[in-house]
């Protein structure tokens, strides 16, 4: 195993290596400025002198967290898209160094990668559970191909990540299933990406009240209440008003 150095010794190499593939240049712009900023924050918090093995999930989150307050140039907070590609350059980085098998980083890398499969797991089985589905009926459904189970790996993986947490990344998944759910709409792990800037203002739709009388429909028509029987025939209502109650649909 190779020797250990300062985790931001690392950037210039991983940098490097980067531009070997096919990513435009704007794209290897966007890392570069990325990791700047990452390197500005372990240098406000007196991280800089930290080893790979040594920057914990906490400071990931501390650091998911600052990018969630972080302002443009018009001093606006920055939109989610740009905060998930900010955590995607770090999320490459730590790839990038995980891959280079160094001396100080395998117990760690074990220990963190076993949480994010696990968190990863949780998020995809808690999504299924907004469908109506329970553990068995996933694992049932998966057994006779119903439901490719690592086909909703990668959007949850990258969903944990926006969200800063396996918790937030729930809350997200639930507000747009209660949205979607109320609609009648289908909706997948991917939509929870697509309705990211509108989430705080997702709700689901209110349900409508409607009036019955022992069990049958009623309907108003020129002032006047109606019932309408099993058989679809109407007749006038003659109780009082107090007497008509109305349902949720």
């Amino acid at each position: 195993m190779k020797e250990c150095k300062k985790i931001i010794n690392y950037f210039p190499d991983f940098l490097k290596s980067i531009q070997n593939s096919n990513l435009s240049k704007s794209t290897l712009n966007c890392h570069e400025r990325h990791l700047s900023q990452f390197k500005r924050w372990l240098l406000a918090n007196n991280l800089e002198n930290i080893k790979p093995n040594e920057l914990t999930e906490e400071d990931i989150k501390n650091y998911i967290s600052f990018l969630k307050n972080k302002k443009n140039s018009r001093g606006d907070i920055i939109s989610k898209q740009t905060q998930k590609n900010y955590i995607r350059t770090i999320r490459y980085f730590l790839k990038f160094l995980e891959n280079k098998d160094l001396d100080c980083t395998s117990s760690e890398k074990a220990r963190l990668e076993k949480k994010i499969e696990s968190d990863i797991q949780k998020l995809v089985n808690y999504y299924f559970k907004t469908k109506g589905l329970d553990l068995e009926d996933i694992k049932k459904s998966a057994r006779k191909k119903k439901i490719i189970y690592s086909r909703y790996t990668k959007p949850a993986k990258d969903l944990i990540e926006l969200a800063g947490s396996l918790d937030e990344a729930k809350k997200a998944v639930k507000k747009v299933a209660d949205w979607a759910n109320s609609r009648n709409l289908d909706y997948a792990i991917e939509t929870v990406f697509k309705k990211w800037p509108e989430l705080d203002n997702l709700k689901p739709k209110k349900k409508e009240k409607k009036p019955y009388y022992k069990g049958d429909k009623m309907i108003k028509s020129r002032g006047k209440w109606y019932v309408i029987d099993s058989q679809g025939e109407w007749f006038e209502f003659a109780g009082k008003e107090e007497d008509i109650n109305w349902k949720e649909e």
